[in-house]
């Protein structure tokens, strides 16, 4: 079991590098940036603990040990996208919502600009 848990410590401690160098290039937001680093520190916590995975492993009932690292895995990275799909959602809805604003003020401009160079029709009521 000594192995799975090195990898998974390297897995993690690459993935905390990866996140720091990408926020220091700018390439990802601070904001998001913390949801890969919680989950690089839970991974490393459990690689690191040999004591707590055996203790999941016996209260899950779980009989092979590395088998918990995997669910773990799994369950942590789900949180994080799970996070990132509620992101999604809301940019979605606000990219909804500025885009029918922009309509709508795209509908006023044009209004506007028609009713101010129309030409005005003179009517002459003495033509009867």
């Amino acid at each position: 079991m000594d192995r799975p848990l090195l990898v998974l410590g390297g897995f993690a401690i690459a993935m905390v590098l990866l996140v720091l160098s990408s926020v220091r290039r700018e390439h990802i937001r601070v904001e998001y940036s913390v949801s890969w680093l919680a989950a690089a520190a839970i991974l490393m916590f459990v690689s690191f603990n040999r004591a707590a995975v055996l203790w999941l492993a016996d209260v899950m009932g779980i009989a092979y040990p590395p088998m918990v690292i995997i669910m773990f895995m799994f369950g942590v990275f789900l949180v994080v996208l799970f996070r990132f799909s509620l992101r999604i959602s809301e940019l979605k809805d606000n990219n909804i919502a500025l885009a029918q604003r922009l309509a709508i003020l795209e509908y006023h401009y044009k209004s506007t600009h028609e009713e101010q160079h129309q030409p005005s029709k003179i009517r002459d009521s003495t033509k009867n």
